[in-house]
């Protein structure tokens, strides 16, 4: 375990200081202390000068209101909203534990960067309307002084969902709850569609559904980069390994016996080390994504008797996606939206060069491994491009340029976000699960995390129907229109 070697009184009563003195991260001018003391030191010493002081810059503070485990844009988003609901500013102090620094394996820089509000629950179509107007305004809320302006390079070219006759009526009826929710969504038959669109091919297709308003793609990094330079919490690169918990047991209304949980310390093994260092916390926010599981199994969620509520697991896993990219000169142009067809597959322009990507979702039986995200190149020429080229002819002679494959934090369950508190695990709050859909929807997601720590309830958007209780009960929020 790391300890530092400080003078009397720099080490701790950390949660009494004033904001602004507090260390690790949270004071700017702590190098320049840092150097003050040194000086001193050596001044007094015999002999030649030494370094007494550790470099401990890369370390998480020893005391953090909130540790947020994931520095995604979800875990980034809790953090912000945290931040600026906070009845008084700069008394809340927030960690934020990311182990990839480079986000090369993140779900966020490996995401098309897609919005829409095409869903078939309120719930989501709220979430990304909301999105949608945070990223139209990012500079009003994510804007720093001296900083140059975020660009996101909105794409508002709109999402096509296509139906079979199978699917016509299903999707009729997304688009009338959509357009309660007040998202600007049309129908289209096949012949409006051949009108509008004359690059597609419209067999096999009974209606289509065409978002006009606050829907296409922008740069994920963007969000990601202009998070990171506003939220004004302490960042750090390590892996959460351990929470070190206490327990009460207590009666239900239903004479159940159960075990409440609080956790009051974090373990955080640094990078590259075998060192670790504890951070006394008040809540844990488990936004860690497709390995959210993980970290919620090391609160000792689902490690009680099966059927039971102690025993209920965090139904997320990790989800390999492929996304291809393609050169085609022929192909449907500058006005392309992103096209998700009646098989699954889907695809947008990309660039302005004649470049598009896509992909599609295996079926269940042919999910790949995602010990890795090596890329199965087979899957586009069997499983993607016949469907690409039989709804865009002009398809057939693509040439695919590159490929990269991200994780889904996939929920078994019912394909949507886990959001707010542990039901047992009081203090650990979930912002997960959300299977494809979660950067469009951080913004909100955020929102409501930080709503429930600081109010009690959600606020602005009711995601009750989100909440971990859910997966004991057996009572499924489904979201149909997952790509």
């Amino acid at each position: 375990m790391i300890r530092r070697v400080l003078p009397h009184g720099l080490g701790r009563g950390l949660l009494t200081r004033r904001p602004g003195t507090r260390r690790g991260g949270f004071s700017l001018d702590w190098d320049g202390k840092v150097s003050e003391i040194k000086k001193k030191i050596k001044s007094i010493l015999p002999g030649t000068p030494c370094d007494v002081l550790p470099d401990t810059s890369h370390l998480p503070p020893e005391h953090s209101d909130v540790v947020v485990v994931g520095g995604g844009v979800l875990g980034l988003s809790v953090a912000y909203w945290l931040k600026q609901l906070e009845n008084r500013r700069g008394g809340m102090r927030v960690l934020v534990v990311e182990r990839d620094h480079t986000y090369s394996q993140a779900s966020t820089g490996l995401s098309v960067g897609g919005i829409c509000q095409q869903f078939s629950l309120p719930e989501n179509i709220q979430l990304s309307l909301f999105s949608a107007s945070f990223l139209r305004n990012i500079n009003e809320y994510l804007a720093v002084t001296n900083a140059p302006p975020l660009d996101l390079q909105f794409n508002p070219s709109g999402y096509l969902l296509l139906a079979s006759e199978k699917d016509a009526a299903a999707m009729e009826s997304n688009v009338k709850v959509q357009k309660q929710e007040g998202a600007k969504v049309c129908l289209m038959s096949p012949d409006q569609l051949r009108n509008k669109f004359p690059w597609i091919n419209t067999e096999g297709v009974a209606l289509a559904s065409y978002g006009m308003e606050n829907e296409g793609w922008f740069d994920p990094w963007c969000l990601l980069h202009g998070l990171r330079q506003k939220v004004g919490v302490f960042f750090c690169q390590g892996e959460v390994t351990r929470f070190v918990t206490s327990s009460q047991r207590m009666m239900t209304t239903d004479d159940e016996m159960v075990t409440l949980k609080s956790i009051h310390e974090v373990h955080v093994k640094m990078d590259h080390s075998l060192e670790y260092q504890p951070v006394e916390c008040a809540i844990v926010i488990n936004a860690a994504g497709a390995w959210s599981a993980q970290i919620a199994a090391l609160a000792g969620i689902g490690k009680g008797p099966p059927g039971t509520l102690q025993g209920t697991k965090l139904p997320v896993e990790p989800r390999k996606r492929y996304v291809y990219v393609w050169h085609c000169p022929q192909g449907p142009g500058l006005e392309t939206p992103l096209v998700a067809d009646t098989s699954g597959a889907y695809f947008r322009r990309e660039g302005l060069g004649s470049n598009y990507l896509g992909g599609r979702s295996p079926a269940e039986e042919e999910e790949p491994d995602p010990a890795n995200l090596e890329v199965d190149h087979d899957f586009f020429q069997e499983k993607v491009w016949p469907h690409l080229a039989l709804r865009v002819p002009a398809f057939e002679t693509l040439k695919v340029q590159t490929a990269w494959a991200g994780y889904y934090d996939y929920n078994t369950f019912d394909q949507n976000g886990v959001v707010g508190p542990h039901p047992l695990v009081v203090n650990m709050y979930f912002a997960t699960g959300f299977s494809g859909h979660g950067l469009q929807q951080a913004p909100g997601v955020g929102r409501a995390v930080a709503e429930m720590i600081l109010e009690g309830s959600f606020q602005t958007i009711d995601l009750s129907p989100f909440l971990f209780n859910r997966f004991y009960l057996g009572e499924k929020t489904q979201e149909n229109n997952i790509m």
